[in-house]
C-alpha cells in the first residue's frame, strides 16, 4: 500500500523506457544512443530467438542479430517509416540470416529444446505431433528428430515463413511485410511448408 506521505512514483514519459517506438526511433535518428539502447532491448530477445530457429546455433544467432541491429542503427537515416520500425528491423534480421545461411556449407540439425514453441497452440503443427504418435513421451526424442530432418529438407523461405507463423506467431500481413512479398504468397508458402512437413513426416506419424 502506498503511504500518504510518500508520493507515488510517476514514470518519466520522456524517459526511454516510456516512449513510444516512433518516438524513440527520431530521436535515435539524431543520434540519441539511450534511445536506441531501449530499442535493442525491446527487440532483441524477438530477434535473436527468430534467428537461432533458422540457425540453430546460439553464438550465429548472437552475432547476427548484433550485427542486424548495427546494420539498423547505421540506415536508420534510410528508415522512411512506411512501417513499423519493428518490421523494418525483422526485414533486416532475416535479410542476414538468410544470406548466412546460404554461405554456410555445413549441414545442421534445429534442436526444439529451448524453443518456446507457439507451434504447440496451433492446431495444423498440434495435428502432426498429438494422438497419431501411439506414445507420446516415449517418441519424444525420436519425434525431434524426424521432425529437425523434415525443416532442414525445405528451402530458406518455407522454413523461414514456419518459424515467423508457427514459432513466433507472426500474422501473414506481419510476414508479408518482413519477406516484402503479398499475403497470399505467404500463405501459399505456408501452406506448401505444412504440406512438405506432414508428407516428410508421414511414415513416422503412421507408426
Amino acid at each position: 500500500m502506498i503511504s500518504m506521505s510518500e508520493p507515488a512514483i510517476v514514470p518519466d514519459p520522456n524517459a526511454p523506457s516510456g516512449m513510444l517506438e516512433a518516438d524513440l526511433v527520431k530521436h535515435a535518428r539524431r543520434g540519441d544512443l539511450p534511445a536506441y539502447d531501449e530499442l535493442v532491448r525491446r527487440y532483441q530477445q524477438r530477434i535473436y530467438s527468430t534467428i537461432y530457429h533458422m540457425t540453430a546455433n546460439h553464438e550465429d544467432a548472437n552475432d547476427l542479430a548484433q550485427e542486424a541491429f548495427i546494420k539498423a542503427y547505421s540506415a536508420l537515416k534510410s528508415f522512411k517509416g512506411g512501417s513499423t520500425f519493428y518490421t523494418w528491423l525483422y526485414r533486416i534480421a532475416v535479410n542476414k540470416t538468410i544470406n548466412f545461411l546460404k554461405q554456410r556449407k555445413n549441414k545442421y540439425h534445429l534442436s526444439l529444446n529451448d524453443i518456446d514453441f507457439n507451434a504447440e497452440h496451433d492446431p495444423d503443427m498440434m495435428a502432426l505431433v498429438s494422438h497419431k504418435t501411439p506414445n507420446r513421451e516415449v517418441g519424444l526424442n525420436e519425434l525431434q528428430k524426424k521432425l529437425n530432418e523434415a525443416l532442414v529438407k525445405l528451402s530458406e523461405p518455407h522454413r523461414l515463413v514456419v518459424v515467423l507463423h508457427d514459432v513466433q506467431g507472426q500474422s501473414h500481413e506481419e510476414i508479408a511485410e518482413i519477406m516484402e512479398c503479398n499475403v497470399g504468397t505467404v500463405r501459399s508458402r505456408l501452406f506448401y511448408a505444412r504440406q512438405q512437413l506432414q508428407g516428410y513426416l508421414a511414415e513416422y506419424l503412421k507408426s
